[in-house]
């Protein structure tokens, strides 16, 4: 198995744990365990991307943002799609380094649209 497949895979695994807390009743420690599962769900997505990037395009990055945007030049992410990655990266910074209770509650709304980016971008690396 592929380097960059292993990378896949071991990122969907960690966003089906993110996806198990999805209907979940809304709680102080559901938002607090699903912030920690969207950090490494995360990180194994981005560097699933930076994997498949190496791999199969020849590109060499070494940290998200960049990968982000050469995920949307490869036809990995939509516009869009980068958008809300780049912000991704931006919430992801903010929960390795600070406790907020306003800033978890906001990263904690957006978790859902993480999610399905996640999903669509880990597919569409599959597929590459």
């Amino acid at each position: 198995m592929a380097r960059s497949d292993r990378r896949i895979a071991t990122a969907l695994q960690a966003l089906g744990t993110l996806d198990e807390l999805a209907y979940q009743p809304s709680s102080s420690i559901i938002r607090d365990a699903a912030i920690q599962r969207f950090e490494y769900t995360f990180e194994a997505t981005w560097k699933a991307a930076q994997a498949v990037l190496l791999d199969r395009y020849g590109i060499e990055l070494a940290s998200p943002k960049p990968v982000v945007r050469a995920s949307l030049e490869n036809g990995l992410l939509t516009e869009e799609e980068a958008r809300i990655g780049l912000a991704m990266v931006d919430h992801r910074n903010l929960t390795a380094h600070t406790y907020n209770e306003e800033l978890a509650n906001e990263i904690f709304a957006q978790i859902p649209s993480y999610r399905r980016l996640l999903r669509e971008w880990l597919e569409r690396l599959a597929k590459a």
